[in-house]
């Protein structure tokens, strides 16, 4: 993280978005503890110049309804990449209601296929 750091400048840097995930958690369904969660965010920005606050960072380990609240809570956890939870329009708009209710802001970036549950995500929170 620090050589590409190193290689772009600031205007770069403010447009990134840093997103991890344990290595134990891929694929297993485990997720950090937010003390864990919120220690390798603040390992993450102390590696980026300026401390990383231009740098929005995201939790991606098996983010669900029932931890959601608890990791948007933690000063350094911006947002999440969101995995398995996407699947089903209604975990994912709990997830995306209580980043709402932690930052009071909601940023949504969908990739391939994205729109063919969109009515369903615009159950208010």
């Amino acid at each position: 993280l620090e050589a590409v750091a190193a290689l772009c400048d600031t205007a770069a840097l403010a447009a990134a978005v840093v997103a991890y995930e344990p290595v134990w958690a891929i694929g297993t369904g485990e997720t950090a503890s937010p003390g864990q969660a919120q220690a390798m965010h603040t390992a993450i920005r102390a590696g980026l110049p300026e401390g990383g606050r231009s740098v929005r960072v995201l939790y991606g380990g098996s983010v669900n309804p029932g931890n959601a609240a608890q990791l948007f809570a933690q000063a350094d956890v911006d947002g999440a990449l969101v995995g398995g939870a996407s699947l089903d329009a209604t975990a994912f708009a709990a997830i995306c209601c209580a980043l709402a209710a932690a930052h009071g802001a909601l940023t949504l970036r969908a990739g391939e296929g994205a729109g063919r549950d969109a009515d369903q995500l615009r159950t208010p929170c």
